[in-house]
């Protein structure tokens, strides 16, 4: 007989400034004294939403006013085995309090330790965090037209875009060839001035991964891994996938992030299939980590996708 597994609805509750929300789980509780994030089971008929609603009411005393889910995740407690449906909050009424007796502090993601033991489920979740919500993909095509992409790239950046790509499978072979690692090191150099982190497509040489910020997996090379290349300790690992299937290797190899689809259709490939949101949603199913939408993504469809799930948004044109 399997083990029974429990849905739990968890939530992240980030103010503007970026500061999240824990919980001391009080004494008498299992795992007393350790820090988690707040939410609780899923009762008979409920929807994570609602039961998330629910849960903050009766914990903390306040009425979420927006929330989307983001990633459900599972993870093996000694004794028992829970399904984590963490959802974002990011607009409540009322102010938090501890009507369980439990202890609150804000804390910054990063630096969530420092309150003290983090109940070990509680940990992904605040690695998520430090993916932002857009993902900029290169489409320089050769020498020439690196001028103008880095203009753009410059404009981008401006705007905030923090993580961005190097996806060049048509650059010209022969001696202009040699041209793109120069373009990889002038794309990296403007990255890192501006705070953002740079991932080269495994289309290109294995020894450039190591001299930006990590790899971008294409599935072909993915689906021959059975465990996360390895690379230095900061190093993120993407993957690009296509179906639920996919986006489970992904997290048994150990990647960062995923990236999924197409979801909508696009200028370069009209009347492709697309997955359409239904399809991402059923994509995205029991994920364990965050994943992008990709295929007619922009700022303005992030709204969207994150309603669907999505960590965030990724594309070409939608960013530069």
């Amino acid at each position: 007989m399997s083990e029974r597994i429990i849905d739990v609805a968890a939530g992240l509750i980030l103010r503007p400034d970026g500061q999240l929300l824990l919980g001391q789980r009080p004494d008498g509780k299992p795992w007393a004294g350790w820090w988690e994030l707040p939410g609780g089971k899923l009762e008979s008929g409920e929807t994570v939403l609602q039961a998330l609603t629910r849960e903050l009411r009766e914990e903390l005393g306040i009425e979420v006013t927006q929330a989307v889910p983001w990633v459900t995740y599972v993870h093996a407690y000694p004794h028992t085995t829970v399904r984590l449906c963490f959802c974002k909050v990011t607009a409540w009424q009322g102010e938090p309090r501890g009507l369980e007796d439990q202890q609150l502090r804000w804390v910054k993601p990063a630096h969530a330790d420092q309150v003290g033991d983090l109940l070990p489920a509680t940990l992904p979740p605040l690695r998520w965090l430090q993916l932002p919500d857009a993902y900029g993909i290169t489409s320089i095509g050769g020498r020439a037209g690196l001028p103008a992409f880095l203009e753009r790239l410059d404009l981008a950046l401006a705007r905030g875009l923090k993580l961005v790509q190097l996806r060049e499978p048509n650059w010209p072979d022969g001696p202009a060839a040699t041209s793109l690692r120069d373009a990889m090191q002038a794309v990296a150099r403007q990255c890192h001035a501006a705070g953002a982190r740079l991932l080269i497509n495994s289309v290109h040489p294995q020894a450039w991964w190591r001299h930006a910020d990590g790899v971008h997996l294409r599935w072909s090379d993915a689906a021959a891994l059975h465990a996360r290349p390895a690379l230095p300790e900061h190093a993120w690992v993407g993957v690009s996938t296509h179906d639920n299937a996919q986006v489970m290797h992904a997290r048994n190899l150990g990647a960062d992030f995923a990236v999924l689809g197409p979801v909508l259709e696009t200028p370069s490939h009209p009347g492709a299939p697309t997955l359409g949101w239904q399809g991402f949603v059923q994509g995205t199913r029991d994920a364990g980590l965050p994943v992008y939408a990709l295929g007619g993504q922009s700022a303005n469809t992030l709204a969207d996708a994150q309603r669907h799930g999505a960590h965030g948004v990724a594309g070409i044109r939608g960013f530069f």
